[in-house]
């Protein structure tokens, strides 16, 4: 007569600093809880993993990780509530498709969530489906917002301060000595210099780059590419004036993004600004 194997559970208790002050939280309430509801379901325990002190938001957990990593050693993974495991729903959706890969089952015993039963997996499959939604919400607030605020000319939206240019009160505002040098990469490309030949000046003259390195084609490519030099702020397909100085004309960009796309014969591939709007030429 075949033996039915008895299920391997991974019992997994968390405290943060806060929690260690509620009634009902304490480590070993909940491992005398877990304990119980494994004898009661004729489960063997193989592992009890323990964080005293780590909040549910950070997966950088040390019992955490070492169950995750012992995972072949359980079938199941027994938790007493969902938020003593994880209080971030994408790290929680994020480990149930790790066990879902491993065909690892879980279990939140009082909220009666139990992945091996019809009912959990179907109710897991609505809490996922709800997590991708709020996620997808997030995003799609994220990007309205953003799109909002380069409508109305707000600054480089969390960019870094390009060369030429610093950050003050959150204002772009001209180096005097950074921008000498964007005219100079802008003159000397439309007296007909090579990118690359104009890099090897700029490194001849000892000027540095924005993080102090040395100058190359791309460094210079990029500068020759960046609107906000006259003026203007491009984000994905919003062309706005921005609040700050330029350092060039629009008229002077326009001739660089002329000739660049006569050199590269790509025609349909470089911009030129013309009357605020991307013109494809």
């Amino acid at each position: 007569m075949a033996t039915i194997s008895m299920k391997k559970v991974a019992l997994y208790t968390r405290v943060s600093t806060e929690d260690q002050a509620k009634e009902g939280f304490s480590l070993d309430s909940q491992l005398e809880k877990l304990r119980n509801y494994c004898k009661a379901r004729d489960w063997e325990i193989a592992g009890e993993y323990i964080d005293d002190g780590y909040s549910g938001r950070d997966v950088k957990r040390p019992a955490y990780r070492q169950m995750m990593e012992e995972m072949d050693r359980w079938d199941i993974l027994l938790v007493m509530k969902m938020d003593r495991i994880h209080r971030n729903s994408k790290n929680f959706m994020i480990m149930m498709e790790q066990l879902r890969q491993k065909n690892k089952e879980f279990v939140s015993m009082t909220e009666s969530l139990d992945t091996s039963t019809a009912m959990g997996r179907f109710v897991m499959d609505i809490i996922q489906r709800i997590a991708q939604l709020e996620s997808e919400q997030i995003g799609e607030r994220v990007y309205d917002g953003m799109k909002q605020k380069a409508k109305q000319g707000k600054g480089l939206l969390g960019s870094p301060a390009p060369f030429g240019y610093r950050y003050e009160g959150g204002n772009l505002v001209p180096v005097r000595e950074e921008a000498e040098v964007v005219n100079i990469i802008f003159s000397r490309y439309l007296s007909g210099e090579s990118m690359a030949a104009i890099a090897e000046a700029l490194n001849g003259a000892g000027m540095k780059t924005k993080k102090e390195g040395m100058w190359d084609r791309k460094t210079v490519s990029r500068i020759l590419s960046n609107p906000v030099y006259c003026g203007l702020v491009e984000w994905e397909d919003i062309l706005f004036e921005g609040t700050h100085p330029s350092l060039i004309s629009i008229d002077v960009f326009n001739k660089v993004q002329r000739l660049k796309a006569k050199k590269a014969k790509m025609k349909g591939a470089v911009f030129v600004i013309d009357e605020m709007k991307k013109k494809y030429i």
